[in-house]
């Protein structure tokens, strides 16, 4: 039994009965069968089609999906609102690019045609977190999808009702039974998943754990994967940087989803020269954040998925200020009183890299605040995490960014921007943050079959070939 928690409240919202054995084994015979015998050899367009009408059933149940999203992971509403608008887009976008990434890659050779073609693979397997419950299982299944593969899908346990509710918004839009099918099962189901030979790839979004897990249990089958994992994006501000802006922009990645999120600026690395002001400019904004009832229009901060979640946060908080030069607490620090799970907005400054809060994925509502003495040291600090997904630098010189970008350790770099997600641009990283593509072109071909394709003309009784 699976029971869904309102994180506001500590209410139970449901219980869900989980797939046994012999429903999973339906479900994945019905993806397989589906796969093989339809969606797999479905025109492109046909395809495509199932895909812009989901964009509009999606977007006419906007409201009672972020409601959702809302009361199972405590994401504010506007913010929730928000998640849904972003998946329209992804659906309209695949449905309008997907011929263009597709379409085969023409090569010159000695032959008369020489081509690469991208091919389905199957039946991909996808293992999801709770906090974006729908854009980050539509990343993985409206490509997948697009490329004629089917979707199975392992979401999180606390956001069981949004995986249920987005397989019968794909059902809606006339996707065939089996096309995209949500799992209610355990880790030791999620295995033997893996294992089954009618899975042909593999997809986690979650934590580097997670990933090792995973992608170990992937590699001993030779399951294609890719991994999405976490993230201690680093945040640069360099002397000449606009701070007003800067702070601002750091202030909402630092607290977007509540904390809660792979590529929230995670730790702030500041030039020294403009570091006490920036510190007080950030300080600024965090206090206009409001913390409150995820249902109300005006909160900016929730509260946290789980209780544990909150508990490991506080955790890291209170390790990094015993830690030697751990830092200084300047704000927040204790979990909000009363019920739910709440933490406040918390801002650590002058926090050693070495420190928990720092060397870790913070997982929640904590800014941490470093300086650097020059561009060199504000480098290595931004490189020293294990982690390399997303990066920000600011800076007034833009030649500048982009050579301060050239050398960071991550799979994306913004300059003068937070780090985000877009349908039109590859998103994943290096390191302990993972391997693959999801979006964009990259994202769609990460599972299909580039297949070689070489044509010659027939030969000629002679031996010669045909002109």
């Amino acid at each position: 039994m699976i029971e869904t928690v309102n994180p506001a409240t500590g209410e139970v919202l449901r219980r869900y009965e989980r797939h046994d054995d012999a429903a999973v084994g339906e479900r994945l015979a019905r993806a397989w069968s589906r796969w093989q015998d339809d969606w797999g050899h479905r025109p492109l367009d046909e395809r495509l089609g199932v895909l812009a009408k989901a964009a509009e059933v999606l977007e006419a149940r906007r409201d009672d999906l972020a409601g959702l999203v809302t009361a199972e992971m405590g994401k504010p509403i506007t913010a929730a609102r928000a998640e849904v608008d972003k998946c329209v887009w992804l659906c309209r976008h695949y449905a309008e690019h997907s011929p263009g990434y597709l379409a085969p890659e023409q090569h010159d050779t000695e032959a008369v045609r020489s081509y690469v073609r991208f091919d389905p693979l199957g039946p991909v397997f996808a293992i999801m977190p709770w906090n974006f419950p729908l854009w980050q299982v539509l990343r993985f299944a409206v490509p997948a999808l697009a490329a004629g593969n089917v979707g199975l899908l392992k979401h999180a346990a606390a956001t069981t009702g949004c995986a249920l509710a987005l397989e019968e918004a794909f059902l809606s839009a006339g996707l065939p039974e089996g096309g995209f099918t949500a799992l209610v099962i355990s880790h030791e189901q999620a295995d033997r998943i893996i294992a089954d030979r009618r899975v042909r790839g593999v997809t986690l979004t979650g934590s580097d754990g997670a990933g090792r897990a995973v992608g170990g249990a992937a590699g001993r089958h030779l399951k294609k994967t890719v991994l999405e994992l976490g993230g201690s994006d680093p945040c640069t501000v360099l002397d000449d940087a606009d701070l007003a802006m800067a702070a601002k922009t750091a202030v909402a990645s630092r607290f977007l989803n509540s904390g809660q999120s792979c590529i929230n600026a995670k730790r702030i690395i500041v030039a020294r020269q403009v570091y006490e002001e920036f510190v007080e400019r950030f300080c600024e904004e965090v206090a206009q954040l409001v913390v409150g009832d995820p249902t109300d229009e005006e909160t900016d901060v929730g509260p946290l998925a789980r209780a544990d979640l909150r508990d490991t946060v506080h955790d890291q908080v209170r390790r990094t200020l015993d830690h030697q030069d751990g830092g200084t607490l300047l704000t927040g620090g204790q979990p909000v009183e009363g019920p739910g799970f709440y933490y406040p907005p918390t801002v650590l400054r002058d926090v050693n890299a070495q420190a928990p809060a720092a060397a870790e994925e913070v997982f929640g509502p904590v800014a941490v605040l470093m300086d650097a003495e020059h561009d060199e040291a504000a480098l290595a600090l931004a490189n020293s995490s294990r982690f390399g997904l997303g990066a920000a630098v600011w800076t007034g010189d833009l030649e500048r960014g982009e050579r301060f970008a050239a050398r960071i350790e991550s799979g994306m770099v913004f300059v003068n921007e937070l780090v985000k997600s877009d349908p039109r641009l590859p998103f994943g990283g290096v390191k302990d943050s993972g391997y693959g593509r999801e979006l964009a072109a990259p994202g769609i071909r990460e599972f299909t079959n580039a297949k070689t394709v070489w044509v010659n003309a027939p030969s000629t009784p002679g031996g010669r070939r045909a002109q």
